[in-house]
């Protein structure tokens, strides 16, 4: 057959196996359409339809519309502009998936409620915008007021979640976590206390000295006593709770005595909030940050020989 050659419908189906119902679907909205009829009104088509119907059937299996194909194939519009497009609507796709599976997944692990899972599924959805400023919102509430100190100013970027822009199922997953966890009152005043006494803690005592929270004070001295399986309630702990309510107390300027040891006690409390380290795990994840070391254990260990020499 040469370029003269007309085909029937049957023949492109033929050719190009694709049924004949679906060339005429094509043919029927333009984009495929006949060159000519025979005497009894069949539809005719010459050796472009070919060439059309195998860009169409590419298209197709992409995921393009019929009326984008139809201006591609008919060059209204060229086909790198629309792959494109379709590229970066692909992308916005791929990115919706995930949240999804992130909200999925975190419902399933949680046995979380439809209202739970409503939550999740809006906080998955925030734009980037809407996310700074739920997270600029929470920040505000912790330090709000503390963070014209240095300090505090890079303590609240070390806690600010930076989402990438093709995150991971487990980053966004994260993400959503971290949010909802963000929006939890009793969560929030736990954090401002926290914020609080650590703004306390630094006005305390020579304001020229670098110093250490009580929380690191704690994994250095505790830790190795922990890993020792020394008891916290022993006479062999005793050495160790000296040794940091010594140093606290050198930080802070204050005298090594009962009032001490019971504001130590507090703030140690405080900081050993199991949702601060939650907190902290999940931003790890979203800001693709080695996981920090568990202060948790430590500071069981250390609250308890601390408790066990406080009378009352």
């Amino acid at each position: 057959m040469d370029g003269d050659t007309l085909y029937s419908i049957g023949d492109l189906a033929r050719r190009t196996g694709l049924t004949v119902k679906a060339i005429r679907f094509y043919s029927d909205r333009g984009i495929v359409p006949p060159t000519d009829r025979s005497p009894a009104g069949y539809r005719r088509y010459g050796i472009e339809a070919l060439a059309r119907l195998d860009l169409v059937r590419t298209l197709r299996d992409l995921g393009l519309d019929l009326s984008t194909i139809r201006k591609v194939v008919d060059r209204e519009i060229s086909l790198p502009e629309v792959a494109a497009a379709h590229a970066e609507a692909l992308a916005v796709q791929i990115r919706m998936l995930r949240l999804r599976r992130a909200v999925l997944a975190a419902v399933a692990r949680r046995g979380s409620t439809p209202e739970e899972m409503d939550l999740m599924h809006k906080l998955a959805k925030l734009s980037e915008d809407e996310r700074r400023r739920l997270v600029d919102e929470f920040l505000d509430t912790v330090f709000g007021g503390l963070d014209v100190r240095p300090e505090f100013v890079g303590i609240r970027r070390s806690m600010t979640p930076e989402l990438p822009d093709n995150p991971e199922a487990e980053q966004v997953e994260a993400w959503v976590e971290l949010a909802e966890l963000s929006q939890d009152p009793d969560f929030r005043a736990s954090m401002r206390r926290m914020a609080q006494q650590h703004a306390a803690e630094r006005a305390e005592g020579d304001s020229t000295l670098v110093r250490r929270d009580a929380a690191a004070l704690v994994r250095d001295q505790a830790g190795p006593a922990l890993a020792a399986g020394i008891d916290p309630t022993s006479p062999d702990a005793e050495p160790i709770v000296t040794a940091v309510t010594a140093q606290y107390a050198y930080a802070v300027g204050r005298p090594d005595d009962l009032d001490l040891r019971r504001l130590l006690l507090t703030r140690l409390e405080t900081a050993n909030d199991s949702r601060r380290e939650l907190y902290l795990q999940l931003l790890s994840v979203i800001n693709g940050w080695p996981a920090g070391e568990s202060l948790a254990p430590a500071l069981d260990w250390f609250i308890q020989a601390l408790r066990a020499r406080i009378p009352g």
